[in-house]
């Protein structure tokens, strides 16, 4: 997503001495400017030479000093993985399914394929009004290009956020995503909210290490 572009902070530049004839009414001993010449809005003895003093901010001598050259960006940690699990929202479930199965969390970013980050990509997300809301919109973003080159949507993948079944309203959402991409529905499972170690995984989340390349995969059609 594009970042707007920052606004100039207003110029900086030197003073320029006056085009016109010298003022009569010059002091002695000052020197004289002369036409056309930067220098620097107080006179500057003639005994300190390169002493000019520039415009606060502005550094003597680095006028055309070539721009730094950015510093290289640190190789991505999850170079030569399978699979990028991202967030459509904050608390999605991704890091637990990384976890559970392989494949790189990414947070709530896209992957940077051209970095070596995988660019097959699961979406997930929660089965709450404003979980449905953000995988809706992030496939919008996929839809209109918004993302970095190189990404492929494998599926969504809805977490449950409590037990039990989803309520019509909710239902009816799902529904829709299902029409835009393929849904994978992933159960309540209450060791995961205790941060436990769950053995063996439940049969539609084993069924994702077939995307995966997790342990224990089964052949998953569309859910």
């Amino acid at each position: 997503m594009g970042v707007p572009p920052a606004s100039s902070a207003g110029p900086q530049m030197w003073i320029r001495g006056p085009a016109s004839q010298q003022s009569a009414q010059q002091p002695a001993g000052q020197p004289v400017q002369q036409p056309g010449r930067q220098t620097v809005q107080q006179p500057v003895q003639q005994a300190a030479p390169a002493a000019a003093v520039a415009p606060p901010g502005t550094a003597v001598g680095a006028v055309h000093e070539a721009p730094a050259a950015p510093a290289p960006r640190p190789p991505s940690p999850h170079r030569g993985e399978r699979i990028a699990w991202v967030n459509a929202h904050g608390g999605g479930g991704a890091s637990t399914l990384a976890h559970a199965l392989g494949g790189a969390d990414l947070g709530t970013r896209w992957p940077e394929p051209a970095d070596g980050e995988p660019g097959d990509v699961l979406l997930v997300a929660r089965t709450h009004a404003g979980g449905i809301r953000a995988a809706s919109q992030a496939l919008n973003a996929l839809r209109m290009g918004d993302h970095p080159d190189g990404l492929r949507l494998i599926a969504v993948v809805l977490v449950a956020d409590a037990p039990g079944r989803l309520p019509r309203q909710l239902g009816q959402r799902v529904r829709v995503l299902r029409s835009a991409a393929e849904v994978h529905r992933v159960p309540w499972v209450p060791a995961w909210r205790l941060g436990d170690e769950v053995d063996p995984l439940p049969r539609d989340v084993r069924a994702l290490a077939a995307l995966t390349g997790g342990p224990g995969g089964l052949m998953a059609g569309g859910r």
